[in-house]
């Protein structure tokens, strides 16, 4: 099976899924370079140069699913306050910490390559 369902299947196992503080379950995508991309359209020039706005819009697109319903990349200013919404302070705290975790298991594992 090679269809868009596999790869759905496949991006699925590989997922990370954090839990945040009101108990959501939060499914998050991997942001690659054409996300980024995509997120720096969405966002605008001008929002583009605010780095706390940006830096919400990327947790927020980080997030695939909230308790297993799929939520879309966010492909506008509007799209991206929704999920920033929907997520309220716990489930960016909780996308968050993944990330710095994910950061801090990366560092490491390069320093241990270093070796």
């Amino acid at each position: 099976m090679n269809g868009p369902q596999s790869r759905i299947v496949a991006a699925a196992d590989t997922a990370t899924t954090v839990t945040d503080a009101l108990g959501r379950k939060l499914m998050l995508r991997r942001i690659g370079a054409l996300e980024k991309l995509r997120l720096f359209k969405a966002v605008g020039p001008q929002l583009g140069q605010n780095e706390p706005y940006l830096g919400m819009a990327l947790l927020a697109c980080a997030v695939a699913a909230i308790d297993d319903l799929p939520l879309p990349a966010p492909a506008n200013e509007g799209q991206i306050e929704m999920v920033v919404q929907k997520l309220g302070d716990e489930g960016l705290a909780a996308v968050a910490a993944a990330f710095r975790a994910a950061n801090a298991e990366k560092q490491a594992n390069q320093a241990s390559a270093k070796n």
